[in-house]
């Protein structure tokens, strides 16, 4: 066997930690499993994920007259609070 290090970020060791736990083996194992496991996968599979990630890319803005959805939903939001102003305020009438 080969050693090699790979950083990884604190929610990632975590993960890797609570699942090692589970399965009783260490995060090294889990970290070849997932290796083992995307090297098996099919060139097919791969192309095909390829091929729709770049789609995704392409496709990514093309809707520019949207707005994004952060004031979306806050433009939403501000007609919830309007609507209950006006509920109330029939109620207290």
């Amino acid at each position: 066997m080969k050693r090699t290090q790979i950083y990884v970020d604190e929610e990632q060791d975590e993960s890797l930690a609570k699942r090692a736990a589970a399965a009783g083996v260490t995060k090294s194992t889990l970290i070849r499993e997932a290796i083992d496991t995307y090297l098996k996968g099919s060139p097919d599979e791969r192309l095909r994920l390829d091929r729709f990630r770049a789609a995704v890319h392409a496709a990514a803005g093309s809707a520019h007259y949207l707005p994004d959805g952060k004031s979306y939903v806050e433009a939403l939001r501000a007609l919830d609070v309007r609507r209950q102003e006006e509920i109330e305020r029939r109620r207290r009438s």
